[in-house]
């Protein structure tokens, strides 16, 4: 079992939501190493001051926007007609690795979920 994190993850963490903390502290314990698409970081981060939230990326893989996914995000978009290039990319990673999605944006990651050869499964942050 993997787990994808999206902004409202790392919103929560870095507001030193106590949930939020003892969830993250769980899956480490099981040795399960959330990942974070980069662009998710590009979201949140605001300022090196942030202390909570740089803390909680040090237990976990942060991934790149690869090129070759550019398209699959693109058309993911073009199915599902939304937007959020960030959301879709959350997605399309998710689905890779059939991982569960920890968000705020149930709605919205659901939706793109519904658009996905392989859908994901979405918990609520």
């Amino acid at each position: 079992m993997s787990f994808v994190y999206d902004a409202g993850m790392l919103v929560a963490a870095d507001r030193n939501r106590r949930k939020a903390w003892a969830d993250h502290r769980v899956r480490l314990e099981l040795g399960l190493i959330p990942v974070v698409p980069a662009p998710v970081v590009a979201q949140a981060s605001r300022s090196g001051r942030q202390a909570q939230l740089r803390r909680l990326l040090r237990g976990c893989d942060i991934v790149p926007f690869e090129p070759e996914q550019a398209h699959a995000v693109g058309a993911l978009l073009g199915a599902s007609r939304t937007t959020d290039v960030v959301d879709a990319h959350i997605a399309l990673v998710a689905s890779e690795r059939d991982a569960i999605v920890i968000t705020s944006d149930d709605d919205d990651i659901a939706h793109l979920s519904g658009c996905l050869t392989n859908p994901i499964r979405v918990e609520h942050v």
